[in-house]
């Protein structure tokens, strides 16, 4: 399987011919979408769902499918009947030759005055790879690459390395990090490393990896 790092918090993953994408949000390239065979988005905050691109991908493959959560999957499915799904924590799916679980419920509290709304993260082929959208949700399973939020309204350095060590996977690769200054990579990418316990990596916008 091929990792493709977008921007900010948008992943590709190519396998046997086929594409899935998460969260291409309006952080993201104008055709962060564009391919895909499966596309899941974790929340309905825009830098994660930009719906102009989602619906792009879906009238360019009439084949092409969402998974999401209900709030996202309301805005989506009057155009697109039968090819949006709503899901939530627990449930699991097969779409395109990817094995999908779905984990997590609410987005992490970016302060106590704003409302929470749902977030799901997606597991995939059975922890080869997983993202959690705007969450430190930690899954029931081992996980091989580690999708990791590394900047956001909502966390600090400490609770991404304490994550990275709960989660404990193979390999940990910087998403959500739009907000993140190069000036002020390396410093995540030294403590993060030399703490997490875990192999930590960093993909430029377009660069590719096999898992």
């Amino acid at each position: 399987m091929k990792l493709t790092k977008k921007s900010h918090s948008c992943v590709v993953l190519d396998k046997d011919g086929r594409r899935l994408v998460i969260d291409p949000g309006g952080f993201s390239e104008e055709d962060a979408a564009a391919g895909a065979d499966v596309l899941l988005i974790t929340h309905e905050h825009p830098d994660h769902f930009d719906e102009g691109r989602v619906r792009a991908a879906l009238e360019a493959r009439p084949d092409a499918e969402v998974w999401t959560l209900k709030s996202v999957a309301d805005q989506l499915a009057p155009a697109f009947p039968g090819r949006v799904h709503t899901v939530g924590h627990g449930d699991a799916f097969t779409a395109a030759g990817f094995d999908v679980q779905v984990h997590g419920e609410l987005h992490a509290v970016i302060h106590p005055d704003i409302p929470r709304i749902t977030n799901v993260g997606y597991l995939i082929d059975g922890g080869d790879v997983f993202h959690p959208g705007d969450a430190l949700t930690v899954p029931d399973r081992p996980v091989d690459t580690l999708m990791l939020p590394v900047m956001a309204p909502w966390n600090k350095i400490s609770e991404v390395i304490d994550y990275v060590r709960e989660v404990k996977p193979r390999r940990a690769y910087d998403i959500h990090d739009a907000l993140l200054s190069d000036l002020a990579r390396p410093v995540y990418d030294r403590q993060i490393g030399d703490l997490g316990g875990a192999e930590h990596l960093r993909l430029t916008p377009g660069a590719s990896a096999e898992l």
